[in-house]
């Protein structure tokens, strides 16, 4: 009986692991593509002599790594989904844990379904939500784990769900690395005005801002809204006007969802808009194409990266010793 494709997969996958960790001459004498350019190089090299990026230790090589557990195809979107659903659980865990309610107590229709698998504020100081810019301040890893914390089912649905639409088109665009880099830094220009706005407090009658913690994925999100923005600002083909018209159903939508839902965190959505459409036009709209790029698109995603596990492992430490989780 003839094997399946994905059997004969998983062996000939067996059988490589094998000789590499054999040393096999003949895996050794191979050639290797470079992860960044594709350049065929030699078996013995450490860096691509076309590029110059290390085949070993770069954003490339680490992509080409992770393509073994996240689809190949828009790696750095899925990696954040990943996240922000491990987050929204361990706080689920968290909230049972020490006996916090998980659904609303009160109201009906909307505001029960808004309610279902909520997050205590309490889960989320400690864990590393948005506070007021002082506070922010002092604790500035909050402007990033802030981006991958949500408060209900609902919540995290929504904004992965929109994050699925629009995430992997710009991935695609820019590359993963600058996608990586533009993500972030959204997610930081959100908070940013959104602490800010809490700290001042002027725009609370006008239900422009959120009265408690700030916390949601949105921010970084609607940042990729502004670089579709800005890609397709002045340009008058058929399809970037069609791309354009889509991203401005998409503002509308999110104007309405702001005005008629409490509780929206629109300064972390005006702020991340903004960043967005900044970075989009002062970054060109397509993948590194010199090694110059690459190097430097490479550069700001280790970077991102580090400031993203820094902020994760100042999470983490807060938490540990964090009182907030006691009722």
């Amino acid at each position: 009986m003839p094997l399946s494709p994905h059997w004969r997969w998983k062996i000939d996958r067996w059988r490589e692991r094998f000789f590499a960790g054999s040393g096999s001459e003949e895996k050794q004498r191979r050639p290797r593509l470079c992860p960044a350019c594709g350049t065929l190089v030699g078996s013995t090299a450490n860096r691509c002599h076309q590029c110059g990026a290390s085949l070993t230790f770069s954003m490339a090589a680490m992509s080409r790594s992770l393509s073994k557990y996240l689809p190949s195809q828009s790696p750095v979107t899925y990696l954040v989904l990943g996240t922000c659903c491990v987050l929204y659980g361990i706080s689920l865990l968290l909230a049972v844990h020490y006996g916090f309610p998980i659904a609303s107590q009160g109201g009906g229709g909307l505001g029960a379904l808004f309610g279902i698998g909520s997050i205590p504020s309490q889960i989320l100081l400690g864990l590393g939500a948005s506070l007021p810019l002082p506070y922010n301040l002092v604790q500035p890893w909050r402007l990033i784990t802030a981006c991958f914390l949500h408060g209900s089912l609902l919540h995290i649905g929504f904004n992965m769900w929109v994050l699925i639409d629009l995430a992997p088109t710009i991935e695609e665009v820019y590359g993963s690395a600058r996608f990586f880099f533009i993500y972030i830094v959204c997610g930081i220009g959100g908070y940013v005005l959104s602490s800010a706005s809490l700290y001042i407090g002027i725009l609370r009658a006008l239900h422009l801002a959120t009265t408690g913690v700030a916390i949601g994925a949105s921010g970084a999100i609607v940042g990729l809204i502004g670089v579709l923005l800005a890609m397709t600002y002045g340009r008058r083909s058929a399809g970037m006007q069609q791309l354009r018209s889509q991203v401005f159903r998409w503002i509308i939508y999110l104007v309405l969802w702001g005005v008629f839902f409490p509780g929206i965190d629109n300064m972390a959505h005006l702020g991340g808009g903004i960043t967005g459409f900044i970075l989009g036009r002062l970054m060109p709209d397509r993948q590194p194409s010199s090694t110059e790029e690459r190097k430097r698109a490479y550069a700001f995603a280790w970077i991102t990266a580090a400031a993203v596990l820094i902020s994760f492992g100042f999470m983490v430490s807060f938490a540990l010793r964090s009182h907030f989780f006691t009722r």
